[in-house]
């Protein structure tokens, strides 16, 4: 799916879930964010667990990496993809982001 198709889906979703899925895509390979980053790009700096829910129901890896984000203090968070926390870290490194 390209980026456009997918942004054209996305339309499908709740605006809270766009907006994460849209601050992900922000994310350039290599790199990574926190799920406060996320919060805080869109403004809502107190809704990091909800970040972390939308991210979990991400229909649209790998253009929307949510694999890039991780907890604030550094370690992988969480995965609900198949594969778990070790396919994220996987990913990660493969990236070279870890």
């Amino acid at each position: 799916m390209t980026r456009e198709e997918v942004l054209k889906k996305m339309k499908e979703h709740t605006p809270f879930r766009q907006a994460v899925w849209k601050a992900c895509m922000r994310i350039p390979e290599g790199q990574t964010r926190s799920y406060k980053w996320i919060a805080q790009q869109i403004g809502r700096p107190g809704a990091v667990r909800a970040v972390g829910s939308a991210l979990g129901k991400n229909p649209f890896a790998p253009v929307v990496p949510c694999h890039r984000v991780i907890k604030a203090d550094g370690s992988p968070g969480g995965f609900s993809a198949p594969g778990g926390l070790a396919a994220k870290i996987k990913l990660l490194k493969k990236e070279k982001a870890l």
